[in-house]
Parts: structure tokens; C-alpha cells; sequence
């Protein structure tokens, strides 16, 4: 039986660790599956389980990854990886070789919180937003006394305007040209969004990125993975 156990340093040094489990029990299965990938690969015909982790142990001689073998085992876990780390989305896992009529086979099973956040982001942010809604319900619309207070600062705003000073009068100054109709458009924009500034687009637009963020990761992860496996095994 051969054993290994390796933490990497930052300077690529061996250092001892201790294992982690990793299993849940059969309930969790029913949704682990938003943050765990779960994969299989056939190994090529007479490749044993010591020489198919020979060829996989590149992927976990990474700066603050810790890896043990055991027989047909191995387990690893993460901890500050570095973007560059080609499994840096995973924290830890497992991976075990079994034997069959049809020859040995590669299973795994990793976990990753960068994928629990995703996956959780996009309820958050429409959290946020139905809060801001109720905030909105809660204050209710405008009374007649502010609606009528924000039409008098209006019109004196215009007045103002359009007003000449009695020094530019007696100078001679031409009187203010009148604003423009997509002045006007323009500024009862920029009046609208002040008095919606419990909007909740910007909550519903982040879920939305977060949700398709997610929805991508979970299926090019899961693809990836294998394609890199698969290419080390067969090399």
C-alpha cells in the first residue's frame, strides 16, 4: 500500500497536512449537486490506480493544495489558491479508482464554494429588490401637498430662468431663449428618476447576470474537468 501527503507552500516546498472528510450522507445528495461536481472516466486498458494518479498528480502540486493517496484514493483540499491553479474553483475532493470486468474506473467527487455563491447571488438580489419594493409600498405615493410643492419649485425654476436680470434689461441683453422640447423631455427624465429612486432593475439585472454566471460555470466546469483529466490519463 503506498500512502503520500503533500501541502505546498508558496515556494513549492512539501509540507505534512492532515485529511478532510468530504461526504455528506445520501440526503445532501439531493442538493449538493449546485456546488459539488460529480464525474467518471474509464481508464485505459491496464493503467492501475498508482499510475493514473502518477498522471493526475501534476493537477494538485499547486501553491495551498494538500493531497493524500491511499491505495485506490485520493483526497485533496485547497486553500488560497492561486488563479492559475486549473482546479483553483474547487476546495476539495475526492477521487477514487474502482475495478470492473471492463477495467478500471476513474470516479470523482469536488466541491466548490465559488459555485455556492453564484448559484445563492442571484437570490440575494432579488431579495434586495422586494425589499426595495416594500420600501417603496411602505412610503407610499406622493401627497397632494408635495406634489403640489414640487410643481411651485418647478415653475419658479422656469421663472428664474427666464427671467432677466433688471441690469442685463437696461443693457439691452436679449431676453432667454426658451428651452428646447428634448430639453424639456430630457429634464422630466432626469425628474423621473429622482422620484423613482427605489427602483429594483438594478437588484433584478445583477440576479439575472449572477443566475447565467452560474448556469455556464456549473456546465463548463463539469466539462473541463474531465477534458483535463481525460487528457492526462490518456497522455
Amino acid at each position: 500500500m503506498s500512502e503520500r501527503s503533500q501541502v505546498l507552500d508558496a515556494t513549492g516546498h512539501a509540507m505534512s497536512g492532515q485529511d478532510q472528510s468530504g461526504d455528506g450522507g445520501p440526503n445532501m445528495r439531493k442538493i449538493d449537486w449546485i456546488w459539488t461536481v460529480r464525474g467518471s472516466l474509464a481508464l485505459p486498458a491496464g493503467q492501475t490506480a498508482d499510475e493514473a494518479f502518477d498522471r493526475l498528480e501534476p493537477f494538485f502540486q499547486t501553491h495551498g493544495t494538500r493531497f493524500d493517496r491511499a491505495d485506490d484514493t485520493l483526497t485533496f483540499t485547497k486553500k488560497d489558491q492561486l488563479a492559475q491553479d486549473r482546479m483553483s474553483i474547487y476546495d476539495h475532493g475526492i477521487l477514487q479508482v474502482e475495478r470492473g470486468e471492463a477495467g478500471g474506473v476513474l470516479r470523482y467527487r469536488m466541491v466548490s464554494r465559488a459555485l455556492l455563491f453564484c448559484f445563492l447571488a442571484p437570490l440575494l438580489f432579488v431579495a434586495f429588490g422586494q425589499m426595495i419594493v416594500g420600501i417603496g409600498v411602505l412610503e407610499g405615493p406622493p401627497t397632494a401637498a408635495e406634489k403640489k410643492l414640487q410643481e411651485e419649485k418647478k415653475k419658479a425654476e422656469e421663472k428664474k430662468v427666464r427671467t432677466l436680470h433688471p441690469i442685463d434689461q437696461f443693457l439691452g441683453a436679449p431676453a432667454p431663449e426658451k428651452p428646447k422640447k428634448d430639453e424639456k423631455s430630457k429634464a422630466k427624465k432626469d425628474e423621473d428618476k429622482k422620484n423613482n429612486k427605489q427602483s429594483p432593475t438594478a437588484a433584478y439585472v445583477f440576479a439575472v447576470l449572477f443566475a447565467i454566471l452560474y448556469g455556464v460555470g456549473r456546465v463548463l466546469e463539469d466539462r473541463l474537468i474531465k477534458i483535463r483529466f481525460r487528457r492526462n490519463l490518456m497522455g
